[in-house]
């Protein structure tokens, strides 16, 4: 938008133009100095049109742009305009608010740069909005809507009040450690430490001291005592993943823990009470371990009190939408960066894509892609090459030109509304329930 100063308006006029508007608007000069402020600019910053017109704008905005990224400097320098960029001022009552704005460069008759314009909107109704509907499908950090993991959202609470054992079943990157530490969040435990350690990783040698510790002089470098994780989960949790995974010997000897509340450093001579709440978890099946031998009935009993099972990625389409959300949010906080989203056609692969890796892969391909990624939305080629190409490799029977556009259809309203099915049902007027049964039809969930 190239706006150009021809007729003037009287101050009076232009004035009452302004102030009709609903959206801030101020315009500056070459110096960024405001030369006027809206009636809605002042609401929104809480500053007055009186203390605003002759300050620097970033000195009444005080937006996380202002002195790196200024939306209106870049105007100046490059030109162009930017529209709907979404940034955080700073009210004149101290309150942080979210807002979008716009900004174009202001030309005279002759095409000279004699300012620029800025209009902004206040984002604070629709941002509690997003939270209030995010947060009835967040439990702790685990984001989810799909009626799975809802039912375990519901029973969570009541497992975590219990000092029982959990076994949490899953394939691996389902989130496992992650409905752990919720658990340990929400248990009478929370104060305590919560200590996480992989069966899996340690070999067998190193496990059993690694669990229970040993004391000086239990084998040759051990010259001084050493405390396992029993000791160091202490009054918390001690979650051991892939459990599956422990020799029989250590087994045994976790067993005993469980049973007698009590445990023997290695090389010592006495036992050591414990109050240590274990939460095991395993992508195996326990139960046909046990039947194949190779797991301890008895322990697998003595684990198995409450069991929750989680489904892998692919089985919760639905919630992949709101995790690229999630991910996002935490990757530009982590990097520092502003991207606000992922492109129709990446939506549509990751909707797709069978997720091997579950939840745990999403997560890798976006930190990819936000390595990638210099603008602010991932497109395609930012994701891993691998990915991009297992979609065209990957045999599937062709639909017919009305299931195309109805999967189409379906994927792209998922994309709009963040994969709320109320929503994405209305927005393609239908009931809920068919929803469901055109989703499952297409292998959308």
């Amino acid at each position: 938008m190239r706006a150009t100063l021809r007729a003037r308006p009287s101050p009076r006029f232009a004035n009452t133009i302004l102030d009709s508007i609903a959206d801030g608007v101020f315009t500056v000069d070459t110096a960024m100095r405001i030369t006027s402020f809206n009636r809605a600019a002042e609401r929104i910053t809480g500053v007055l049109r009186d203390s605003a017109v002759g300050q620097y704008c970033f000195e009444v905005l005080r937006a996380n742009i202002c002195e790196q990224t200024c939306a209106l400097r870049c105007s100046f320098e490059t030109g162009g305009e930017t529209i709907g960029k979404q940034v955080n001022i700073l009210r004149a009552d101290g309150r942080e608010i979210p807002i979008s704005i716009s900004t174009a460069v202001l030309h005279d008759e002759a095409g000279a740069i004699v300012g620029g314009v800025e209009s902004f909107r206040d984002l604070s109704v629709i941002e509690e909005l997003r939270k209030e509907i995010a947060g009835r499908y967040t439990f702790q950090d685990i984001v989810s809507k799909n009626h799975a993991i809802g039912k375990l959202f519901d029973i969570m609470p009541y497992v975590a009040e219990s000092e029982s054992s959990v076994l949490l079943q899953g394939p691996s990157g389902s989130g496992k450690e992650l409905f752990a530490r919720a658990i340990h969040n929400l248990s009478p435990r929370a104060q305590g430490p919560f200590v996480a350690v992989n069966c899996g990783a340690l070999p067998d040698a190193l496990l059993e001291s690694e669990l229970f510790g040993y004391v000086q002089g239990a084998f040759t470098d051990a010259r001084k005592d050493k405390p396992g994780r029993f000791a160091l989960a202490e009054g918390g949790s001690l979650f051991l993943d892939e459990v599956d995974s422990l020799p029989r010997a250590t087994q045994v000897k976790l067993l005993r823990v469980l049973q007698e509340r009590e445990y023997t450093p290695l090389g010592a001579s006495r036992a050591v009470k414990t109050s240590v709440r274990v939460i095991a978890a395993s992508k195996e099946d326990l139960a046909t371990l046990v039947e194949s031998g190779s797991f301890r009935d008895d322990l697998y009993f003595r684990l198995n009190v409450v069991k929750l099972t989680l489904p892998p990625l692919s089985a919760r389409r639905d919630d992949i939408p709101l995790l690229v959300h999630r991910f996002i949010e935490t990757l530009n906080l982590r990097m520092d960066r502003g991207i606000t989203g992922v492109s129709e056609d990446v939506m549509e692969l990751l909707m797709q894509h069978p997720f091997p890796g579950n939840v745990r892969e999403l997560e890798n391909i976006l930190e990819h892609a936000f390595i990638m990624c210099r603008g602010e939305v991932i497109g395609l080629p930012h994701l891993p090459p691998e990915i991009v190409q297992r979609r065209a490799t990957i045999a599937v029977e062709p639909l017919s030109p009305f299931d195309s556009l109805e999967r189409q259809a379906i994927v792209d309203a998922m994309a709009r509304h963040d994969g709320v099915k109320v929503r994405v049902a209305q927005a393609l007027g239908i009931h809920r329930s068919s929803l469901w049964r055109l989703m499952k039809k297409h292998g959308l969930r």
